[in-house]
């Protein structure tokens, strides 16, 4: 069976970490068929009048899932958020993160496997800001006990279905008593009435922080609201090797988009030499989705091939430039294609 998926390449280094993760798909014989679709700079250098088309939009209603490259989003002014805003429009509520150590990858800890889960539609990015008198801005977080109860349920629900053993909740309900308050209510409530087999903590994110760098192998599944969750996933990367390394998707109820977690990297744009391993990993995550969706035992094992493929390869020494190597971005691909 052929899988249609929308693909969105992005800006900066997207279209070429994007056509590298293809290239790596195709080889492994993965039945996916791709739409090409354009989202950020990309879509107004294509002659769209929008950063986010509605075409782009109704693509991924109608195929249900997506494999995005990054998209420029400017620092300090210019437009607001490609990536927010898509994740709006489809309900995307649950970003899921997953942050594992990799044999071949040389860091601080060795033994790191936990996942980052956040919620993905409120808080501080619902973008609410007025400037009220001259010199004076106020950003408004927005919490909403539905949205809270939702993120809860999915978290826990993942723990099971991943076997994992416990959700850990970062918060500053300490200072702000009642959105962060209401979050790990609803947390609580959750874990009580569904799940409480999974073992459960809360701790103030800063101190958590700490805990985080200190000792990593004491989390599993760490939960969070929006902001939270955009800091501490790449706080996590760091501890495996970086941006290049960790994969990411964003899920809702009818559509799902799995995307690396790096930036656009306009420096590096055009030089062939970014790492498109990040947005190999979350191809495999698509891959996974869409197979325990269809119950596909042969399109799970095609992922694991490209898993098993692109571990050898970092064992065996073959890196791009940010994880210590030679390779450019190409080469990459091709010495994850010799070992499938």
């Amino acid at each position: 069976m052929t899988y249609t998926a929308v693909l969105v390449p992005g800006d900066g280094i997207g279209p070429e970490v994007a056509a590298a993760a293809c290239e790596i798909l195709k080889a492994a014989g993965a039945p996916i068929s791709w739409i090409t679709h354009q989202a950020g700079v990309a879509a107004l250098e294509a002659g769209e009048k929008d950063l986010l088309p509605q075409s782009t939009i109704d693509a991924i209603q109608k195929h249900r899932v997506a494999l995005k490259g990054p998209c420029t989003t400017p620092v300090g002014g210019g437009f607001s958020s490609v990536n927010v805003a898509m994740r709006k429009k489809l309900d995307l509520y649950g970003a899921v993160r997953p942050v594992r150590s990799l044999d071949g990858v040389t860091t601080r800890f060795s033994n790191v496997d936990l996942v980052v889960v956040r919620e993905n539609t409120e808080g501080l990015y619902a973008g609410i800001e007025n400037e009220i008198t001259k010199g004076v801005v106020t950003s408004m977080k927005v919490a909403t006990r539905d949205a809270c109860l939702r993120i809860a349920d999915f978290a826990f629900r993942y723990a099971v279905h991943r076997k994992r053993r416990k959700v850990s909740v970062f918060h500053k309900a300490n200072i702000m008593k009642l959105s962060d308050g209401m979050f790990i209510r609803c947390a609580r409530e959750v874990r009580e009435a569904k799940f409480p087999q999974i073992e459960y903590e809360e701790l103030i994110i800063d101190a958590a922080c700490m805990k985080l760098v200190q000792d990593p192998t004491k989390f599993d599944v760490l939960l969070m609201e929006n902001l939270y969750g955009d800091v501490l996933s790449d706080l996590c990367a760091g501890l495996v090797g970086g941006l290049g390394v960790v994969p990411g998707a964003n899920l809702g109820e009818h559509a799902a988009i799995f995307e690396a977690v790096h930036g656009s990297a306009p420096d590096i744009a055009g030089k062939g030499i970014a790492n498109p391993l990040a947005i190999t990993m979350s191809a495999v995550m698509m891959l996974n989705y869409i197979a325990e969706t269809h119950s596909d035992t042969a399109l799970a094992a095609t992922a694991t091939r490209i898993r098993d493929a692109y571990n050898r390869a970092l064992v065996d020494g073959c890196k791009t430039r940010d994880l210590g190597g030679s390779l450019g971005t190409r080469e990459f691909a091709s010495a994850v294609i010799e070992r499938l």
